[in-house]
């Protein structure tokens, strides 16, 4: 499976004013790599998410799947976000076997299965719990194996663990690295971390403030440049400065 983005914009009416947040992306991914788009905020991460996902239609710009046309990669996403939106009526089991219900799979194993990825998570003896019971990782545990469960190729992840705390955070993100080596799934991250985007990812792209534009590409995992990582966090974290002061000077917050 191969992901190619072309010539992406999109523009928003904000206050009877056209405010152009996506200007001309273009970018590749292959399968089962792990890509993070990471920038100021307000610069239309999510956006990009929001377009590939089918939630909204870009202005402009066309998706390839597999050198194919497609209107959107809804038919083979999972999406995650920063709020675990698990459903409080639902035990931590029923929100885990959303996906299988939707999907129409056999629940006895469907079952069986979740319970198994629920163990693995750390979540053995919560199977009956009820997410008002939960720490904010314990949810966030939860809304992962709900979003792997629903068994496709390409998760979507916007900002999945941008409200934890430090410590929560970092086991999150050694718990994202074993799902993505275990089940290979083609991955695009959203984050205003640079540490959690070089801890995670294949390649990172960082985007200018809006209109978004792709400014810099970066292999880290397979390390096809010569920049060791604490080279590529400063000028990661350059390249940001840059781009927040950019959005200051120009009156925006």
């Amino acid at each position: 499976m191969k992901i190619k983005i072309e010539n992406l914009s999109k523009s928003f009416t904000v206050n009877g004013s056209k405010v152009k947040v996506l200007d001309n992306i273009n970018f590749e991914v292959n399968e089962n790599e792990f890509v993070t788009f990471i920038g100021p905020s307000g610069c239309g991460k999510s956006t990009i998410l929001n377009i590939i996902a089918g939630f909204i239609q870009p202005d402009a710009g066309f998706i390839f799947l597999d050198g194919k046309i497609v209107p959107d990669l809804s038919k083979i996403a999972a999406y995650m976000v920063q709020k675990d939106l698990l459903l409080p009526w639902r035990t931590v089991l029923g929100n885990a076997l959303l996906g299988p219900e939707i999907r129409g799979e056999d629940l006895n194993s469907a079952r069986q299965e979740a319970m198994a990825l629920l163990e693995s998570f750390g979540l053995q003896g919560f199977f009956n719990s009820y997410p008002d019971e939960l720490s904010g990782g314990m949810r966030q545990r939860v809304a992962l194996a709900r979003t792997l469960l629903f068994k496709r190729p390409l998760l979507l992840l916007d900002e999945p663990f941008g409200a934890l705390d430090a410590m929560t955070r970092f086991v999150m993100q050694n718990l994202l690295l074993r799902v993505h080596k275990k089940y290979k799934k083609t991955t695009i991250l959203v984050t205003h971390d640079i540490d959690e985007a070089l801890l995670l990812s294949d390649k990172i792209f960082v985007l200018s403030a809006r209109p978004a534009r792709i400014k810099s590409i970066y292999e880290v995992r397979r390390q096809k440049t010569s920049i060791n990582e604490v080279e590529l966090k400063e000028r990661i974290f350059n390249e940001l400065k840059e781009e927040i002061g950019a959005v200051f000077k120009n009156g925006e917050v």
